[in-house]
């Protein structure tokens, strides 16, 4: 079993700036899969510790910045309606795991290289 601190650490973080004020990263999108997996933003908020209001706006933002509906808004039914991935919500998504599976991949050695750099002990200063 690994200890937190053992993790295989560094990593890399994509975050996609789309324009000067609109970007995506592994939190909005990670939102956008749980809404899929929930069917509604309420659920995909909570299971993120995000009110609400915070998952509605960012949901709000995505829609905004990509200039088409990534989530949509259901009404009535069972439990009361719910919230479902667009097509281009769900191409989103995917456009961006591979994305993130490339750049991970492309800096592999990078990192490794990085992370053993980073566990060896300092050199002691010359006198």
């Amino acid at each position: 079993m690994q200890k937190s601190s053992d993790r295989a650490l560094p990593s890399l973080s994509v975050r996609i700036d789309l324009d000067a004020e609109g970007r995506i990263g592994p939190g909005k999108i990670q939102l956008l899969e749980n809404i899929h997996a929930c069917g509604s933003i309420s659920a995909a908020g909570r299971a993120m510790d995000m009110s609400y209001k915070r998952a509605w706006d960012l949901v709000d933002e995505i829609n905004r910045i990509c200039r088409h509906a990534a989530v949509e808004r259901q009404t009535g039914g069972k439990n009361g309606g719910g919230a479902v991935l667009t097509p281009f919500g769900v191409s989103l998504v995917a456009r961006y795991r591979k994305i993130e599976r490339d750049a991970a991949s492309a800096v592999k050695k990078e990192l490794a290289a990085l992370r053993s750099d980073i566990g060896r002990p300092k050199k002691s200063a010359s006198r």
